[in-house]
């Protein structure tokens, strides 16, 4: 009874969300906002504070190498073992995606995982920068049930993912 109740309140908060994502501005927004969680600019992040000489820049950067050294293979067994369709999927009588996904399954956001790994680190070394990595990640995790490819709790299970993911890795590190 919990879980159904649970899955038709992410279903309905998904359709909430996703009905807002029609316009052109809204689209555009979260498609290159997800962009940014792609991968290739967390490397560029970790090369400029290195390049800069920025403090902590090099245990900033063997973080995220341990984050995502954790998060990815803990990410493709969820992902896989799970095997949660996407919203389009689910609902397809309702909604098509705004985009391909990159994969079949829905559970957990790896972009949200992969912007929380980032904003988890940049909040234990770089604090002061904490709010803004923190909205920026929220707000990939938002554009993602605005393109259609993830439930709300897919992006939850994502946040905590990455999270926890950065503070072990961080854990083990010291």
């Amino acid at each position: 009874m919990l879980l159904k109740r649970l899955e038709q309140w992410d279903q309905a908060s998904f359709c909430r969300l996703f009905s807002r994502s029609s316009s052109r501005f809204m689209f555009n927004t979260s498609y290159w906002l997800s962009k940014t969680a792609d991968g290739p600019l967390y490397l560029l992040l970790a090369a400029t504070l290195l390049a800069l000489e920025i403090n902590a820049a090099p245990s900033f950067g063997q973080l995220l190498l341990c984050s995502f050294a954790l998060e990815l293979p803990l990410y493709l067994l969820l992902k896989n073992g799970i095997k949660r369709p996407r919203p389009a999927d689910v609902l397809s009588a309702f909604i098509h995606a705004h985009i391909i996904p990159s994969d079949r399954f829905s559970l957990p956001s790896g972009h949200t995982a992969g912007a929380f790994v980032v904003a988890t680190a940049v909040a234990i070394y770089y604090p002061l920068f904490w709010p803004l990595a923190l909205s920026w990640a929220l707000c990939i995790g938002l554009s993602r049930i605005m393109l259609g490819v993830h439930f709300p709790l897919d992006v939850i299970a994502g946040a905590l993912l990455g999270t926890l993911c950065t503070l072990c890795s961080y854990m083990l590190y010291i």
